[in-house]
């Protein structure tokens, strides 16, 4: 079934068929039925249908939704897309009453509806996938405790901090992931059905009808606007892959995590895979999956925005494409939360001591609490660090008498203060890596999710 064979003389041919017919908007099955209803609704109520046909349309359409969520609806080789296939099951439905459902509105802002309907929906689920992942975060970093590691910077040890402070580095990142999803939710939540094919309709359509029905805060100012763009769609691949690029450096993090030469954790035997041929190996698959499908939702967008590209108002068929795209992200991002989050969940931490260089700020910031330039302090150290280089030694070695023969303005309970427990227990400034800046940083998470 078409929706446009009046002026044909005969119907498309298979290779046509085959290269345009697409039914991954399937899955808009509900928010086309959703829509439908809204629509029907107005058009009752305006007049432009009776209100016993607008009754009619109402309850087919209540009962195909019915049977869509149950499983039962029936798709058919022959249905060109979601739209037709939703009124070819209505006119089996009510008769011919279904031909008036269409009246005043055309599949181009039909579907831009649906996918508006459709998207709203997965935002709300992201955020909740995203809060539950932030949640194992959490989980994780209470229950680390006071365990210490190093920070890096250039992939050199750099500050001892709280491992929990580590992992809520992710948290606050993925937090801001989350609320991205919440804010495109809303530029969603605009209906554009009343714009018609791209100039509106000579009928008393009223959009705030359906707006009102679906619970979306505004209707379309443009109607070339509401069926010719596609940028909402192209903001909301951008989420899912800023989310995914998250994932992946956390990913990628475990990876080494994982390590031998790191070993800083060990993840469940029912998170992980084996291999082949070496009998010892212990591989985290799916933090490798998850840096690996980052980069092909990365692909995404640049497919999204490619696709508008160059395109003249309003509607053109290269706008198929974004269903693909964006059904792709959305998967790739729901599936990559569920299973890591899971390995993550799994995760037991054992890091090794850390180094003792990681002290040497400490030192310098001790000097400067007696009035020493930080810069002077800088080189101070430095010498100490050279020193103790030269002999083979580290500032976990090192004695007090070691600081005072580089400068006499160190004190002999400087280097108490370099350890790493003690550099993070003596450390004051907001946000940074100390255990009561974790412990704030825990409830300010969990009041943010609820």
């Amino acid at each position: 079934m078409t929706l446009w064979g009046g002026r044909f003389e005969s119907g498309p041919d298979d290779v046509l068929w085959r290269y345009t017919v697409d039914d991954s908007d399937r899955r808009l099955l509900l928010d086309d039925i959703d829509g439908s209803i809204a629509h029907a609704t107005m058009l009752g109520a305006t007049g432009i249908v009776s209100s016993d046909a607008a009754a009619a349309l109402v309850e087919g359409l209540t009962a195909i939704h019915a049977e869509a969520v149950a499983g039962k609806f029936a798709w058919e080789e022959t249905d060109e897309d979601v739209h037709t296939a939703v009124e070819r099951r209505l006119g089996e439905v009510v008769g011919e009453v279904a031909a008036t459902l269409h009246s005043g509105r055309s599949r181009n802002d039909q579907v831009a509806l649906d996918m508006r309907l459709y998207l709203g929906r997965a935002a709300v689920a992201r955020q909740d996938d995203l809060d539950a992942f932030i949640g194992v975060l959490l989980d994780k970093a209470a229950g680390v405790g006071e365990v210490v590691v190093p920070s890096y910077t250039h992939m050199q040890q750099a500050q001892a901090v709280p491992l929990a402070h580590h992992l809520l580095a992710y948290a606050w990142m993925l937090l801001r992931d989350r609320d991205r999803f919440a804010a495109v939710a809303g530029r969603l939540a605009e209906s554009p059905l009343g714009a018609g094919a791209s100039g509106g309709s000579s009928l008393p359509v009223d959009p705030t009808v359906v707006a009102e029905h679906l619970g979306m805060g505004s209707v379309f100012a443009n109607s070339m606007d509401a069926v010719g763009s596609r940028d909402v769609i192209a903001e909301y691949v951008f989420c899912a892959a800023q989310a995914m690029v998250t994932l992946s450096r956390l990913a990628d993090e475990a990876v080494v995590w994982a390590t031998t030469e790191f070993g800083w954790a060990t993840f469940g035997d029912a998170f992980t895979t084996g291999s082949s041929a070496l009998p010892q190996k212990k591989n985290p698959d799916i933090a490798e999956l998850v840096r690996g499908r980052a980069a092909s939702v990365l692909g995404d967008v640049t497919a999204i925005l490619a696709l508008q590209k160059g395109l003249p108002l309003t509607y053109n068929r290269d706008f198929q494409e974004d269903k693909r795209i964006v059904f792709h992200a959305d998967d790739t991002l729901a599936g990559s939360l569920e299973a890591f989050g899971a390995m993550l969940g799994s995760a037991v931490f054992h890091p090794p001591e850390v180094s003792g260089w990681t002290g040497a700020l400490d030192l310098a910031e001790a000097l400067v609490g007696r009035g020493v330039p930080f810069r002077e302090a800088h080189h101070v150290v430095g010498r100490v660090v050279a020193a103790l280089v030269a002999e083979g030694r580290t500032l976990a070695d090192a004695t007090s008498g070691d600081l005072v023969a580089v400068d006499a303005r160190f004190d002999v309970s400087d280097l108490a203060t370099a350890h790493p427990s003690s550099s993070v227990a003596g450390r004051i400034s907001a946000g940074g890596g100390s255990f009561d800046s974790v412990r704030d940083q825990i409830e300010r998470l969990r009041t943010r999710l609820g």
